[in-house]
């Protein structure tokens, strides 16, 4: 194990971090410095981004996985125009029939994966160093093996009987029967092949004997995926949505990645509302009340699927001033909504900025909590993406509508924020991020300090439910206040800890457009640090 990877990341606050020449900023150190030493080698931001991306497949297999998917709004500098890249999972071509809970930690809950899919597509068209240097990070790091944080030790732990159960993954993750444990060694040598077969062979690899191994695995537990699933599976480019909120631009996630589009839809009801005057949330209950509405408002509403992108009436109205006014008159009723599934816990995000303003913010993800179904391909889990298939069942071969939020923030044309999170809350802390960094002009370190609001976790008897957690930090005066209000409204609430990686891990990078300087801090409530190039 090389001496930088045998210090695992920490929990807590960490220290801030400017520059000019380039930022990157997740939840995982040596997916960091990885993405930091490609700004440093001449790569632009998509190239950094993807190298990070690619090294957390092996330092966070917990969080994401080849098996899953991608997405990506990435802006270019010398023509100023945003592009959203859909690589998300796809539903099989065979109908899945009665799709239930029940399925979900088997085969039948396994989506067609488009990580390797957008990866590809993206490095096409924005990548400027070649692949095998993007990949080489992942590669030395599954090879030479890292330490085990205690965060992943955990995750490992709660899923051990999962682990146990699989070869691939007891040569991984066993040592002597036992789980490895924090500070051990976790080394992933077939992961590493399977990266540098990708690095030399491409989609002739992933659509052979990676597609091969992959069928049999979902086979061998009565999944329904074919080497035709992967064969029929494009990454899709489009347009992000775009909407405005007190002199800045937004710009998000398309449907079926419809977190973007929630953000655009919080903002248009906050614009009527004069947050500034209450306060931040931190000391308003009023503020954090109403963020706590509007973020009901629109994260259970109706799923945001594909075909709205592609109906350009709906898509007017979705985003128009006149719909969020009406909205934020109907405020008050909208604190306790009917509710539909959010995300899974087992996601990651990651921000680049490089010297040129070039910006990328990714979410990848397996789509579920660790390990959730047991079963391997070539060194790594299928993903159980279809938790969101109880959200709204797409068509056979079609993507599924996920709540990603990949985000970036313009003002007078220039990139001034990027943004984005993972996890069930990843809506809620992306929009109380934004408000801090925009209505109040927080620097970056102390908003993600700052308590937050959180999405209710998934209850496995009850699945998916609405409801607020509350972290420890608010004021009590503020706490009792917004307690008070949600019995009214009949809302959910629970306090729970500081600093719970639940209430999501804001991967934010402010930049000052007319000193060039970037700054970014890592989120206290996981492992990741920002680095400056």
């Amino acid at each position: 194990m090389r001496p930088e990877y045998a210090t695992p990341g920490r929990y807590g606050a960490k220290e801030v971090a400017v520059g000019t020449r380039g930022m990157v900023v997740s939840s995982e150190p040596i997916a960091v410095e990885a993405g930091a030493a490609v700004l440093r080698d001449g790569g632009n931001a998509l190239d950094a981004a993807l190298a990070v991306a690619a090294t957390q497949l092996v330092t966070e297999p917990h969080m994401t996985s080849l098996t899953g998917g991608i997405s990506l709004v990435y802006r270019e500098a010398s023509s100023g125009a945003a592009a959203y890249l859909s690589g998300n999972v796809n539903a099989p071509l065979a109908e899945l029939s009665d799709f239930g809970g029940a399925d979900l930690t088997r085969a039948r809950g396994v989506p067609v994966p488009g990580w390797w899919p957008a990866f590809t597509a993206a490095h096409a068209r924005f990548g400027s160093l070649s692949v095998g240097r993007l990949l080489a990070p992942a590669i030395d790091a599954a090879r030479e093996g890292f330490a085990v944080s205690p965060y992943l030790f955990g995750e490992m732990y709660n899923a051990r009987q999962n682990l146990g159960r699989n070869p691939e993954s007891r040569e991984m993750y066993f040592r002597d029967g036992s789980i490895i444990g924090p500070g051990q060694a976790l080394v992933q040598e077939r992961v590493a092949r399977t990266l540098e077969r990708l690095r030399d062979e491409g989609m002739s690899y992933y659509l052979g004997d990676f597609a091969r191994a992959f069928c049999a695995a979902s086979d061998s537990d009565g999944g329904v995926i074919s080497r035709a699933d992967f064969e029929a599976y494009r990454p899709e480019w489009a347009d992000p949505v775009r909407g405005t909120y007190r002199g800045f631009e937004v710009i998000g996630s398309a449907p079926p990645d419809d977190g973007g589009l929630q953000l655009v839809e919080a903002f248009n009801i906050l614009e009527n509302l004069d947050l500034a005057a209450l306060g931040p949330a931190s000391a308003s209950p009023e503020t954090l009340s109403a963020l706590i509405a509007v973020h009901n408002a629109v994260y259970y509403a109706a799923p945001r699927e594909r075909r709205f992108r592609e109906n350009e009436r709906i898509m007017d109205v979705l985003l128009s001033k006149e719909y969020g006014r009406q909205r934020f008159e109907l405020l008050d009723t909208l604190a306790g909504p009917a509710g539909a599934a959010p995300p899974s816990p087992g996601t990651i995000h990651l921000s680049v900025v490089d010297a040129d303003h070039n910006v990328a913010t990714l979410t990848h993800s397996h789509m579920a909590s660790p390990w959730v179904n047991g079963l391997f391909a070539e060194g790594f889990q299928l993903a159980g993406g279809g938790s969101f298939f109880q959200r709204v069942m797409p068509q056979p071969g079609e993507r599924a509508t996920i709540y990603l939020a990949p985000s970036m923030v313009l003002r007078d044309g220039a990139p001034v924020i990027a943004s984005g999170s993972p996890s069930v809350s990843l809506v809620a802390c992306v929009l109380q991020n934004l408000v801090n960094l925009m209505d109040f002009g927080m620097p970056i370190e102390q908003s993600v300090a700052e308590p937050r609001f959180g999405a209710r976790p998934h209850e496995p008897a009850r699945g998916w439910v609405p409801g607020t957690t509350l972290e420890s930090g608010f004021p009590d005066t503020v706490l009792a206040e917004v307690q008070r209000w949600a019995g009214r409204n009949r809302l959910w609430t629970r306090e729970i800890g500081p600093w719970n990686s639940m209430a999501g891990n804001f991967d934010g990078i402010t930049i000052d457009p007319v000193t060039g300087e970037m700054r970014s801090c890592g989120d206290p409530r996981r492992m990741g640090v920002a680095v400056a190039a």
